[in-house]
């Protein structure tokens, strides 16, 4: 479940400006940066849905996202992934266990931090469409990394036009899964202290600690 939740939260941050740069893509990515970028803080409720078709798998599951600065917290089914940008916190509430690894940015191409500007660098992108989605204009962008080393080969961005703000993405990687993130609910500016984004074992009576860094 965690490497799923590191493509949430990098998924949407990265644009490539080169010669193939589609001019009308840009311009409302461009326009996402801006806006999100505004944001000292963001809560951000999702469904978080993973599609296998080879094993016939459909499974849905809720989660929360937070952000601020290069800090992330995200709490889905039963697991809480903390970060304060260098030490990164896995939690299983059930088993009351905790995972603790030096964080790397860099891992699997994807910075968890950067969920709603990943489009900025690393991808081709190209404009698809417009529908109307429940009385809203949603704009459909596809990414294509640029890197071919990655694990996925397309990223689907769901827009609204009029919000300026990504409502859905799908991901698909090479072994022919999808993975698609529906964001639910979203606050920018959040009141969240910096000790917000680091764990603290000895909140948990009996936490067993398995330090890896």
């Amino acid at each position: 479940m965690k490497k799923p939740i590191i493509i949430l939260i990098a998924i949407l941050f990265s644009f490539s400006l080169n010669a193939q740069v589609d001019k009308k893509a840009q311009t409302l990515l461009n326009e996402l940066s801006v806006k999100y970028k505004k944001y000292k803080s963001i809560r951000a409720q999702f469904a978080y849905t993973l599609e296998s078709k080879s094993s016939k798998v459909k499974q849905t599951q809720k989660g929360v996202l937070h952000l601020k600065g290069n800090k992330f917290k995200v709490e889905v089914a039963n697991k809480e992934i903390t970060c304060d940008s260098k030490t990164v916190w896995t939690y299983n509430p059930k088993e009351n266990e905790v995972q603790i690894n030096n964080y790397n940015p860099n891992e699997n191409g994807f910075n968890p931090a950067q969920i709603f500007t990943m489009y900025e660098k690393g991808f081709i992108f190209k404009f698809v469409e417009e529908k109307l989605e429940n009385g809203k204009t949603i704009a459909q962008i596809e990414l294509t990394p640029t890197d071919k080393n990655k694990k996925f080969f397309k990223v689907k961005l769901f827009i609204d036009k009029t919000a300026k703000q990504i409502v859905r993405s799908s991901v698909y990687d090479k072994n022919g899964n999808v993975y698609t993130y529906e964001v639910q609910s979203f606050q920018g500016d959040v009141a969240l202290s910096d000790n917000f984004f680091t764990f603290d074992p000895g909140a948990h009576p009996n936490c067993e600690v398995n330090d890896l860094r």
